[in-house]
């Protein structure tokens, strides 16, 4: 098991700058920070730039793997989009991976920039054109696309990625034709389950989360996929804060296990709010729990 924290890109770098320094001394594997514009609750504090803080990280840190959990297309287009992921590439010397999901339908990321409303079946469709044209944008010298969302003339790539043939894809999936597009995709597959609701309860959550690592395992069949690619839990996502304890997080990961995930995410704690917890915690996870990971 590989266990990754998400650091909000809430703090200015001086503040910044000691977490991510921290991860990967502690051990962790990889690090991440969202991709948003502004997000939930927190959408009218302090938020900057997933590609400039990721560049900075990469700058102040030398082992540890760097990655957008997760990238959409609700803001970004795959043209620039790419030029900028290969250069975080080079930057981190082949340590960068992309995160990338459909994007929520509602929230500040859509209504920001006046974006139309899309059905379930059109964001889909507008993913799987968005993940398909930067796939061929990272691995060809020239692409040219013409889709129903997207249209590429003769995009040149020069000089392409560090990570041969390209940089790695965390597909973030939770439905049956996203699910697909990781499938096809992804070197990596991530979910949150499918439980949500001030009523889910944790068994509920598990519950789910298992019956989504299923139906990934079925859809790896139906598009004939013989790769078995990593399998990432979005820990964020349970009803419970699963850095609340060493023993909330030793369980989390038995049960990750057991579902058959390869990699667990976990957000930093913050002092307040959303994520609330002890960097305490943290410390102990690091001290305490990584190194019995590493041994086995």
């Amino acid at each position: 098991m590989r266990v990754g924290i998400v650091i909000l890109p809430e703090h200015r770098w001086w503040a910044a700058e000691p977490k991510w320094q921290a991860v990967e001394s502690y051990g962790f594997d990889h690090a991440w920070t969202m991709d948003h514009l502004g997000w939930r609750s927190l959408v009218d504090g302090p938020w900057f730039g997933a590609v400039p803080t990721l560049t900075a990280a990469a700058m102040v840190t030398e082992r540890i793997n760097l990655g957008t959990f997760v990238a959409s297309p609700n803001f970004r287009h795959p043209v620039p989009f790419a030029r900028e992921l290969t250069a975080l590439d080079d930057i981190s010397d082949g340590r960068f991976i992309l995160g990338v999901g459909a994007g929520g339908a509602t929230g500040y990321d859509n209504t920001v920039m006046g974006s139309p409303e899309l059905t379930a079946g059109q964001r889909a469709a507008r993913f799987g054109e968005f993940v398909e044209v930067l796939d061929q944008l990272l691995t060809l010298d020239r692409t040219t696309f013409h889709g129903e969302y997207y249209t590429v003339d003769e995009a040149r790539s020069a000089p392409g990625c560090v990570q041969r043939p390209r940089l790695p894809f965390v597909v973030a999936a939770n439905g049956a034709k996203t699910m697909k597009i990781a499938a096809r995709f992804g070197t990596g597959w991530a979910t949150t389950g499918g439980a949500w609701g001030a009523d889910v309860t944790m068994d509920d959550w598990w519950r789910s989360v298992g019956e989504a690592s299923e139906k990934f395992t079925d859809a790896l069949i139906e598009v004939g996929q013989p790769r078995r690619p990593a399998r990432f839990l979005q820990l964020d996502a349970a009803p419970e804060y699963p850095l609340a304890s060493v023993e909330a997080f030793r369980d989390a990961l038995g049960r990750a296990a057991e579902h058959g995930f390869t990699d667990v995410v976990a957000p930093w704690p913050r002092d307040d709010g959303i994520f609330a917890g002890a960097e305490q915690v943290l410390e102990d996870i690091a001290a305490d729990v990584l190194p019995e990971l590493a041994g086995r």
